[in-house]
């Protein structure tokens, strides 16, 4: 196959500003990986497929290439040029090489408090929740939105998905012990555990209704009303059946 050859500036002018954005977070994340040709070809096929594209050009992986050797070599000669300055900056600076599995940002919190955070997130597939594995890569659509690519706790490739970062990314839910069934309220949301005929998956609920009872050497005894979010149908459950919130 005969190699396509690539202006830079040619190169430069072909993207959009959405793509470019996109590819500046990835270079500032990745560094000198962005040049690996199976990276390139990922970023290039994502971009094809977007919205964004419709009726333009397909992106080849050696335009992106292009593109990201240029940056590489720009901070190069920055480096070069400010190799006396580079001393007299914090300790706490550097640049990751690879996208930090707790990059995304909740409620403000700073980078020493995620890294002792765990993560859910929504399928797509089936509206429930699930633990988050680990953080694959991440994109900004034309829209501005973000989205995360995302592995499954205890799930394949084939189960990865984007979903996006404000809406469908949270907080791990935290299971509760039967001592603590006092902190459920009427009113909370709560992920609640659904079973049906043929599936049995996490999701979201409000308490409608608490009916406390004396517990005994089994636990708590208290039942919990709940109307589910996705179907607004209402069910019993017990407290082994809800997570809470993190508040």
């Amino acid at each position: 196959m005969e190699r396509l050859q690539v202006d830079l500036k040619e190169c430069q002018a072909f993207f959009s500003e959405s793509e470019i954005a996109e590819m500046e977070n990835l270079f500032r994340q990745v560094g000198e990986e962005s040049l690996s040709q199976e990276f390139c070809r990922e970023i290039a096929a994502s971009f094809s497929s977007s919205t964004c594209r419709a009726g333009k050009p397909a992106v080849h992986w050696e335009q992106v290439r292009s593109w990201f050797h240029e940056k590489n070599s720009e901070l190069l000669a920055k480096s070069s040029s400010t190799e006396q300055k580079d001393s007299s900056l914090p300790l706490d600076v550097c640049i990751p090489s690879k996208m930090p599995e707790t990059s995304i940002v909740l409620k403000g919190g700073g980078a020493a408090e995620l890294s002792e955070l765990a993560f859910e997130a929504k399928s797509s597939r089936d509206s429930a929740w699930y633990d988050v594995a680990s953080f694959l890569n991440y994109r900004v659509l034309c829209t501005g939105e973000l989205e995360v690519r995302v592995r499954f706790a205890g799930f394949g490739i084939d189960h990865d998905e984007w979903v996006n970062a404000r809406k469908e990314v949270r907080e791990r839910s935290i299971p509760l012990e039967a001592s603590e069934c006092h902190k459920v309220k009427v009113g909370d949301l709560v992920l609640c555990f659904q079973e049906r005929a043929d599936y049995a998956v996490y999701v979201d609920a409000h308490v409608i209704e608490i009916q406390r009872r004396l517990h005994d050497i089994k636990g708590c005894r208290c039942i919990f009303l709940v109307r589910y979010d996705d179907d607004n149908t209402e069910d019993k459950v017990q407290l082994s059946g809800i997570c809470r919130r993190p508040k």
